[in-house]
């Protein structure tokens, strides 16, 4: 982690992609994670893991938990998760893959079905989450 103000603190982690732009992975504010969007790109290379929508979910998914273990959490304990797609019609492959990832109390969950995501991608995922 680094420290970039009293108030918040940027988190960045190897293990995962790094930030396309002018963005933090993740930000701790008051107990709090805020994770990025995380695109379904291999940590190593950067290259697209664009499979199906369901190994998107679950490299968008990894890469979230990364960034969380920098952090000193678990995305396990997300409070809150958002899935962009382009594909909406593939959402029930989206929801299994999403689903054998959080087995036990899920967190809250929005999906947005979208026009068009960074590098190509056909999903996104970005959550909320507790420290503890």
């Amino acid at each position: 982690m680094t420290t970039t103000d009293q108030l918040r603190t940027a988190v960045t982690s190897a293990d995962a992609p790094a930030a396309i732009g002018p963005y933090s992975q993740a930000i701790v504010h008051d107990g709090l994670l805020y994770c990025s969007g995380a695109l379904p790109l291999d940590p190593a290379d950067g290259s697209l893991v664009a499979d199906s929508p369901a190994s998107e979910t679950i490299r968008c998914l990894e890469n979230l938990q990364a960034v969380c273990r920098a952090a000193g959490a678990e995305l396990a304990n997300a409070l809150r998760v958002t899935i962009y797609t382009t594909q909406l019609e593939r959402f029930a492959d989206i929801n299994e893959a999403y689903g054998a990832y959080f087995r036990s109390a899920p967190p809250a969950r929005v999906t947005v079905g979208v026009a068009a995501l960074p590098k190509g991608a056909h999903v996104e995922v970005d959550a909320i989450v507790a420290l503890t």
